[in-house]
């Protein structure tokens, strides 16, 4: 078996599904999504979950018929459960449907592995997976049949998956419009932990810094609290099951940081003590973590998981009124202009907000050119 070294990426979804039989137990955000996604492409999908409303409004979205209705033998068992109780799902799934392949969408794949084993699963038909893919909100109401597209998603197998099985959970993974990757577990319980796991952390504890400032001080945030804290809106409880599964991946990556942390709050005590120029090196030590910052930053793929590419940014003042927005966003389509990336920001207390508009380098002076003959603020 391959590791993270070996990439499928097979450039179009697959849009035959030849009638497979797909079962999605759990009925959330990302089970409800992927029956939407795969029902479009033509798979026969069927729903099972602890709550019945849950399922029946799955349904109404049209990610596929209620399995109570469905007298056919999945061919494959997707498990979008709760990650405290997937593996007890999967291990059930297996068990029910001795002839079908078994996948889960859970975050943690080494642990779910390892209790799989103990219990003494059939894991020739089980394969690990991981959408890459969510929001904020959860729950069927959050679903969208797009949430998989363009996004990665992991193919994990044990040494013990068959390669039949593995092949179908990649081809409902490009069916869905992903990207598929095949890692161990062991790999990708790393990756995310530095991807992932600890970014939330992260964003958490940063935003958990913003309760008692005063009404004066949060007025006073901008784009760059809002980017760090975005996923702090997300639920305490999945995340505590979460990081609770990946423990031992988190905490490498967490005392790394807590390092590097420490350097910089020695730093700035040499800072305070001394602040005349002293604290010889303090500076140095400051300078090195926006740098290395910059160099990691730099390492996320690219539009379309391409290499890194430099945009500028082209800022619009628009006004803060109906319909604004989408005037902007129809003259930046006029001007023959590819956005890349917007960021919208209001201003305090002001009837305008602020567009950020990341264009390619080529393109920000045409784009400047055309919107301001058209009458709009801009500035790069």
């Amino acid at each position: 078996m391959s590791s993270a070294t070996e990439a499928s990426r097979t450039g179009t979804p697959a849009t035959a599904s030849d009638g497979l039989r797909v079962r999605i137990v759990g009925t959330g955000l990302i089970g409800t999504s992927l029956g939407m996604a795969l029902s479009r492409k033509g798979f026969r999908v069927s729903l099972a979950d602890t709550s019945p409303t849950a399922a029946a409004l799955a349904r109404d979205l049209g990610a596929g018929v209620l399995a109570s209705d469905v007298t056919d033998t999945p061919d494959l068992v997707v498990v979008a459960a709760p990650p405290d109780v997937v593996a007890a799902v999967v291990a059930q799934e297996l068990r029910q449907w001795p002839d079908a392949v078994v996948t889960d969408a859970a975050s943690v794949k080494g642990s779910l592995l390892t209790t799989l084993r103990d219990v003494e699963a059939d894991l020739s038909r089980y394969v690990g997976s991981h959408p890459m893919a969510g929001r904020e909100r959860s729950g069927a109401v959050a679903s969208q049949a797009d949430l998989f597209e363009g996004r990665s998603w992991v193919v994990a197998p044990g040494p013990e998956s068959s390669e039949g099985a593995i092949d179908m959970v990649r081809q409902i993974a490009v069916a869905a419009g992903s990207a598929v990757l095949v890692m161990t577990p062991e790999e990708h319980d790393a990756a995310v932990a530095a991807v992932s796991h600890v970014p939330q952390i992260a964003a958490s504890l940063v935003a958990s810094r913003l309760r008692d400032l005063s009404p004066v001080a949060i007025a006073l945030s901008g784009q760059g609290i809002r980017d760090v804290t975005r996923i702090a809106a997300s639920d305490p409880s999945m995340w505590t099951q979460i990081l609770s599964g990946n423990a031992p991946a988190v905490r490498v990556v967490l005392e790394s940081l807590a390092e590097d942390l420490d350097a910089v709050l020695v730093a700035l005590r040499h800072l305070e003590s001394q602040p005349d120029g002293g604290a010889v090196g303090a500076r140095a030590v400051l300078a090195k973590a926006v740098a290395d910052g910059n160099a990691g930053q730099a390492r996320i793929p690219g539009k379309h998981g391409a290499a890194p590419t430099t945009y500028a940014t082209v800022i619009v003042v628009i006004p803060d009124e109906p319909g604004a927005l989408g005037r902007l966003l129809r003259d930046v389509g006029e001007a023959g202009v590819n956005m890349e990336d917007l960021h919208l920001e209001h201003g305090v207390g002001q009837p305008f907000g602020i567009v950020e508009l990341s264009v390619l380098p080529a393109a920000a002076q045409p784009l400047i050119k055309a919107l301001s003959a058209l009458g709009w603020p801009v500035h790069e």
